[in-house]
């Protein structure tokens, strides 16, 4: 578990099924993947997200609301599982429902799971990428001091040929990139 001023990551509850789902079947949150999740799909990527997260010892955590308990998504570590010209490599990813957007909740997680790659799994470089016309994760990216250089974007092989989601921009952060604010 994993925490800051105003959220928990955590292992995954039962009860943070039906709130995932209505994250992953919201057209604004899903806008940049290829379709959004019916009800068995969003479970069943909940059910491996929670299974991966308990046999390594992190992953993509569930994201809670210190203020009141609510399940607002997810944020994390997590293997991607294609090649690419920079794979292997550890992911930093996150999901945040859209009542949760606009108040520097995925940055502030993103902060701590980057702090805890570093210094408790000792990690020389966390990646983050996504479609290149998804501003606000980029923008999320920026805010950890990741970087962006245009020779690492790619096409996701995840999605077909001509979609236009296709194209892929890569961010990186290395463990000498954290700043003073990272560490808070």
């Amino acid at each position: 578990m994993l925490e800051t001023g105003r959220l928990i990551l955590r292992n995954w509850l039962k009860e943070d099924f039906a709130p995932f789902a209505a994250m992953n079947a919201d057209p604004q949150v899903m806008e940049f993947f290829p379709a959004c999740l019916s009800r068995t799909e969003s479970d069943s990527l909940a059910r491996r997200i929670s299974a991966r997260l308990q046999e390594r010892g992190w992953g993509l955590y569930a994201v809670e609301s210190k203020a009141t308990g609510d399940f607002l998504g997810f944020t994390g570590l997590s293997v991607p599982g294609f090649a690419a010209p920079f794979t292997p490599c550890v992911e930093i990813g996150w999901r945040l429902a859209r009542a949760a957007w606009g108040r520097g909740l995925a940055t502030e997680a993103a902060q701590a799971v980057a702090h805890f790659a570093f210094s408790g799994l000792a990690l020389p470089e966390l990646v983050s990428f996504t479609s290149v016309g998804n501003f606000r994760s980029r923008r999320v990216m920026e805010k950890l001091g990741m970087t962006h250089a245009p020779e690492d974007d790619f096409d996701h092989p995840g999605i077909p040929e001509g979609h236009p989601l296709q194209r892929h921009v890569l961010y990186r952060l290395g463990d000498g990139s954290l700043g003073p604010g990272l560490l808070r």
